[in-house]
């Protein structure tokens, strides 16, 4: 049922999309020019909706280009909703430009404003609620792709497990295929490897799930070929799925393809040359705004307690290159600042110090450290030394976060993996980040930096 529906139910996805982006039009321009004052009508709206079909049009093949029509159920509402103000701004800005250079008539500039606003929210509304909807449907048993799992091992059981577990993503394991019964399996044993085209033949899945162990590899071509016979799209989770990257990336070696393991956006140069124009100047413009904050409180700090107003740390930056790290002192000096954290109550902490890190203004120097380039604006967090010499053999991947600069604050961070948390959560939504880095997600982690109300402050003792 759902193959025979997916496609009428894509065709009417994009269909809605269009004629609801379309109908924000003549909203935007009554809004414009009937509730908004100084409104001047230049262009008749028969003009306006005439523009609006291009636009429209336009719109869904950026939106086709940006992959909205064919979203798996594994995506992320996040990431869907993402993409649709990626590709509307993109859009706007090709109409804009278009606008510009190619017509002397004079459009509102509000009212296009407008109608992004309210297109763009129409559009994230109505796919919010599509998948609400769907997840409330596959809750209660409908709109489920029917797979069978093959495999009998620990990869297969992590895969069921997941499967079951997650009834939002709306799969339903009908049976396993393997070598022999598997234990704590509670789905059908539908026989051994010899029978999967008999099997798939009679069933007729959505979809088969390969999970096989080491021991079971050399069954790989005869699970392709069972499915290709059957025409059942299969998906193959490799044995050494934990050591790779969510997207990995692959080339081409004469014909021979080739899987790099950590695939590293920030390696390109063009987005590294982003990430790094973003850097200069934002610290350089925060250091400027925030000059008159940093000066009162390095006068709060010198005339708090003795000792110097900033604090000075060792920590690992990018390639494992150590630098120092630039703090408001909030704390005594201390003996202990290289090799211990510090808690809330810390006896240690002045008076002053308490307030700025309840507000993390001791964070602010890192903004010289992010335009000398020590440091981004966004990135994992620096650690000193000590617990990097501790935490590397302990956990794993944890030396992958020093390919890239460490950040102010992180994806960690604005998750609430902050200060005195899992190490081992830290890590991997750092290891996230790094692998699916972009500008959107860098400015993503800024604002929620800022609406959070609090910059990030890592708890290090010390400072």
């Amino acid at each position: 049922m759902i193959k025979e529906n997916q496609r009428l139910l894509n065709q009417l996805n994009v269909l809605s999309d269009g004629v609801l982006s379309y109908l924000m039009l003549p909203l935007a321009y009554y809004f414009r020019f009937y509730v908004l004052p100084n409104g001047v009508q230049t262009v008749l709206l028969a003009d306006y909706m005439q523009l609006g079909i291009v636009f429209v049009v336009i719109q869904l093949f950026s939106f086709a280009a940006f992959g909205l029509y064919q979203l798996s159920r594994k995506t992320r509402i996040r990431d869907e909703l993402a993409r649709i103000v990626r590709a509307s701004l993109l859009d706007m800005l090709l109409l804009l430009g278009w606008l510009f250079i190619g017509h002397s008539e004079h459009y509102s500039r509000w009212l296009l404003a407008l109608y992004f606003a309210l297109s763009t929210g129409a559009l994230i509304g109505k796919h919010a609620v599509i998948r609400r909807l769907l997840r409330v449907l596959r809750r209660s048993g409908k709109n489920l792709k029917h797979v069978i799992l093959v495999g009998g091992g620990d990869t297969a059981r992590k895969c069921l497990r997941e499967l079951q577990t997650d009834r939002e993503l709306g799969y339903q394991v009908t049976g396993y295929i393997a070598r022999n019964t598997a234990r704590n399996f509670d789905v059908p044993y539908l026989g051994g490897y010899e029978v999967l085209e008999k099997v798939l033949s009679r069933s007729n899945p959505d979809e088969v799930l390969s999970a096989i162990d080491t021991a079971d590899y050399v069954e790989t071509p005869r699970i392709i070929h069972a499915c290709e016979q059957a025409g059942v799209k299969l998906a193959i989770v490799p044995f050494y799925a934990d050591y790779m990257p969510a997207n990995p990336q692959f080339d081409d070696l004469n014909g021979i393809p080739l899987m790099n393991i950590r695939r590293i956006p920030l390696d390109n140069f063009v987005n590294a040359f982003l990430k790094r124009g973003m850097d200069i100047v934002g610290s350089a413009l925060l250091l400027i705004l925030l000059s008159p904050v940093m000066l009162l409180c390095a006068a709060g700090v010198k005339l708090s307690s003795s000792g110097p107003v900033l604090f000075t740390q060792k920590r690992v930056g990018r390639n494992k290159k150590p630098f120092y790290m630039y703090k408001f002192r909030s704390m005594r000096v201390n003996d202990e600042q290289d090799s211990a954290w510090s808690t809330k109550l810390d006896s240690r902490r002045t008076g002053f110090g308490a307030l700025l890190r309840k507000y993390s203004l001791d964070e602010l120097p890192q903004f010289w450290n992010v335009l000398r380039g020590d440091m981004s604006l966004v990135g994992p967090r620096p650690e000193i030394p000590h617990f990097v010499d501790q935490f590397k053999d302990e956990i794993p991947l944890y030396m992958v976060r020093h390919q890239v600069r460490p950040g102010i604050t992180g994806w960690a961070q604005v998750n609430g993996f902050r200060g005195d948390t899992s190490i081992k959560k830290r890590i991997e939504y750092d290891i996230h980040y790094i692998e699916n880095w972009s500008i959107w997600l860098d400015l993503q982690i800024l604002l929620m930096t800022v609406f959070g109300g609090k910059f990030i402050n890592d708890e290090q003792l010390g400072g």
